[in-house]
């Protein structure tokens, strides 16, 4: 019995993980390819979560019924959410994008960070939308009739792991290819790309959208898997900074990196709240503030010690396989 715990919590881990690193290969595409400084990936994972959630939900009804969501509430397979999370992301990315791009890095940082919020205050004040602060709950799951409740998870786990060698693969595909190298070029030296005659915007553009829908994805994925959604889940904390520590820690610049680094990231994350069990019961109210202080440092002991990242970025990146 013991056991059968352990496994579903490793199991569980990994699901996480995987959808972190898909939040990940995301933010690596924008920030480690193109040099962008995004700082509103909760946005968008926010996004790709309610839209997956309000296409394969059926419309409310009951005391339920006094929020409607008349282009929604379609009640489709899961497919279907996961292909509307993404599309509604880019789209969404692609209206920001237009006056954004232009902007220098920091700029460029308070403004995402800016609209991540917005798009969280939205689906919290907006009852007719998605139920306001009290969020969606009983989001379907794909496949769930095969198996029983309690073994679901090892389900989920192959579906997220498959999910996400798909988006390695596609993302690889691409940085491999001539518009890898233009990203590339531009977040080197933005003048000397444009002078090569190269639409720097456009690419920046296309770079950004992209990403956003990669974290569209992530979105779908945590929405489905947990079953529940509510504003108070997409945070600055948990749906941006932890992801960018994840990429910072694996190697930005390099998508293996992106994996590794979501992976051991998210298992300290987990990792330190046994450790915090520990303390004396006067400083278990403040566990999640050591946490914090946890992450701080491994965070600062790599910028120090390991700026690239555990996997350096690849210096060769013409061939998919070498």
């Amino acid at each position: 019995m013991h056991i059968a715990g352990l496994s579903s919590y490793i199991v569980s881990l990994i699901i996480m993980a995987g959808i972190y690193a898909v939040l990940s290969l995301g933010l690596n595409i924008q920030w480690g390819y193109t040099g962008l400084f995004n700082i509103g990936i909760a946005g968008f994972f926010c996004i790709g979560a309610y839209t997956s959630a309000m296409i394969t939900t059926p419309m409310p009804s009951g005391i339920y019924a006094k929020y409607v969501h008349q282009l929604f509430g379609l009640n489709l397979p899961f497919v279907f959410g996961l292909l509307g999370a993404a599309i509604a992301a880019g789209i969404i990315a692609f209206l920001i994008g237009i006056p954004t791009l232009r902007l220098r890095d920091d700029y460029l940082a308070i403004a995402t960070l800016g609209i991540a919020e917005t798009i969280r205050l939205i689906f919290n004040n907006e009852q007719w939308l998605a139920n306001g602060p009290r969020g969606l709950m009983g989001l379907p799951q794909p496949l769930h009739s095969l198996v029983s409740e309690r073994n679901y998870n090892y389900i989920y786990i192959i579906i997220v792991i498959v999910i996400m060698a798909i988006i390695y693969l596609a993302i690889e595909k691409a940085i491999r290819s001539p518009w890898g190298r233009v990203l590339r070029a531009i977040r080197e030296d933005e003048g000397s790309a444009s002078m090569s005659g190269k639409d720097v915007f456009n690419f920046k553009m296309q770079s950004f959208v992209f990403g956003c829908m990669v974290m569209g994805v992530g979105g779908a994925l945590y929405a489905h898997y947990t079953r529940s959604i509510t504003p108070t889940v997409f945070t600055p904390l948990y749906g941006t900074f932890i992801v960018w520590i994840m990429l910072m820690a694996g190697g930005s610049g390099n998508n293996k990196g992106a994996i590794l680094g979501a992976f051991v990231i998210w298992g300290v994350w987990v990792g330190t709240k046994f450790m915090t069990d520990f303390l004396p019961p006067y400083l278990q109210s403040r566990a999640p503030y050591f946490r914090f202080l946890i992450i701080g440092i491994i965070l600062e002991f790599i910028l120090i010690y390991r700026p690239q990242g555990m996997i350096g970025e690849e210096k060769s990146v013409s061939k998919l396989m070498e």
